[in-house]
């Protein structure tokens, strides 16, 4: 569950603020909050002149989604396409997750792939799935209700993740290091090439040339993967932490690195990575993704981080998430933030640059309301009229496009009816 913050203490307030916070009506003696780079949204539930029959309307913020797993697997690992999360669910296996109403996450399918799935990859129709001692497993998931193996091959070490660029798959085989697989034909992948690491490798990307590949102990390796048949390691840096998540951009490889939390590598030259910043994070780093100028990382016990890193030399946390699993995973894709989140299944967030904030109002049917905003509580107060309307089902729900980070940002709501 999101964490919704006392309002009691304007400094809990600040500290514990991940998206969104409680509902309570605004307090007269506080009238406002500064939440520095945050964003802050008091929902207030005020009624005036209701007729005696009339249920007095109320305000309630929207979480965007979550989808738990239940018995039988904890999410690692989840890629999204269109309408769809792909998710690595351990035991699990693989599960298919329609996301299009990320309020409402609705699981259509997946696949039983007999070892804990632990990685996953989506190219056209096809879920690439690491598979830990039955390696690579190929899922048509063209039906998401009907996901059907196509091919596989199993590695001579656990899987722990999978990459996917052209016609390519590359899996992080555990102590079996790096594997290459040509999957033009996905029935029949075939083993074409990779690099004996050695040691633990656990998460693989893909960019250009290049596969990034992160060890347990020996932190990010770079290998030349533009001849499949001869990969070749030519740079890499040994982290401080256990390097687990690594994700790409640009010059700079984001490894989420255990308990040293985010590490951020100038790698614009593979043979001379140099470390350039970083941001210690409060539990152990597992995942990591980036959108924009923000890292996203998926900190185990202590959920969502959203670090900016505009400037790569100073990373600076400017909001996150307390999550009622273990966050493994993350991926951020279209304005959502989807994190593996363990036992807990799949969290859906809005990002921070670009919240889309929602609203419930819960009224008594057929009877005229006005949703209003106001930037600030401080006399005079000057409320704006976002919508009137009189619908015939309840709850109604309202998505605020206009919600954005300022340099003080906030933002009240109250719902009135004449």
């Amino acid at each position: 569950m999101l964490q919704e913050p006392n309002t009691s203490d304007d400094e809990d307030l600040k500290s514990n603020l991940p998206f969104f916070i409680t509902t309570s009506p605004p307090s007269p003696s506080r009238p406002r909050f500064r939440v520095g780079a945050m964003l802050a949204v008091l929902a207030g539930c005020l009624a005036a002149g209701l007729a005696a029959h009339a249920a007095a309307p109320s305000l309630q913020p929207l979480r965007q989604g979550k989808w738990i797993v239940g018995t039988g697997g904890n999410a690692y690992d989840v890629k999204v396409v269109g309408n769809y999360a792909d998710v690595a669910l351990g035991w699990g296996g693989l599960a298919v997750i329609d996301v299009s109403n990320p309020t409402k996450c609705v699981r259509m399918g997946g696949y039983d792939t007999s070892r804990p799935a632990y990685g996953v990859a989506v190219s056209g129709n096809y879920a690439y799935v690491a598979a830990e001692w039955v390696g690579l497993q190929v899922v048509d998931a063209s039906d998401p209700t009907n996901c059907v193996r196509v091919g596989g091959y199993a590695i001579n070490g656990p899987a722990y993740d999978v990459a996917v660029s052209g016609n390519y798959a590359y899996v992080a085989g555990g102590f079996a290091g790096l594997h290459v697989f040509d999957v033009s034909n996905p029935a029949n992948p075939i083993l074409v090439g990779g690099y004996p690491i050695g040691n633990n490798t656990f998460r693989v990307a893909v960019s250009g040339a290049y596969a990034y590949v992160t060890d347990f102990y020996t932190g990010l390796h770079i290998i030349d993967v533009s001849d499949p048949a001869n990969c070749v390691r030519v740079g890499g840096y040994n982290t401080s932490g256990s390097a687990y998540g690594v994700a790409v951009s640009g010059n700079y490889a984001y490894v989420a690195d255990g308990r040293a939390g985010l590490q951020v590598i100038d790698v614009s030259d593979p043979a001379n990575c140099v470390r350039v910043g970083g941001y210690v994070t409060s539990a152990f780093a597992w995942g990591v993704a980036v959108s924009g100028n923000y890292a996203c990382v998926a900190d185990q016990t202590a959920g969502l981080q959203v670090i900016d890193v505009s400037n790569p030399t100073n990373c600076v946390r400017v909001g996150g998430s307390a999550t009622s699993g273990e966050a493994f995973g993350v991926a951020v894709v279209a304005g959502r933030i989807y994190v593996a989140d363990g036992e807990a299944g799949l969290l859906v967030l809005p990002t921070l640059p670009n919240v889309q904030f929602t609203l419930r109002v819960d009224a008594t049917t057929n009877e005229t309301f006005t949703l209003q905003a106001a930037t600030n509580l401080t006399p005079p107060i000057t409320w704006t009229n976002l919508l009137t309307t009189n619908v015939p089902a309840m709850p109604f729900d309202y998505v605020d496009y206009d919600v954005k980070i300022a340099e003080k940002p906030q933002k009240f709501y109250r719902v009135r009816q004449p």
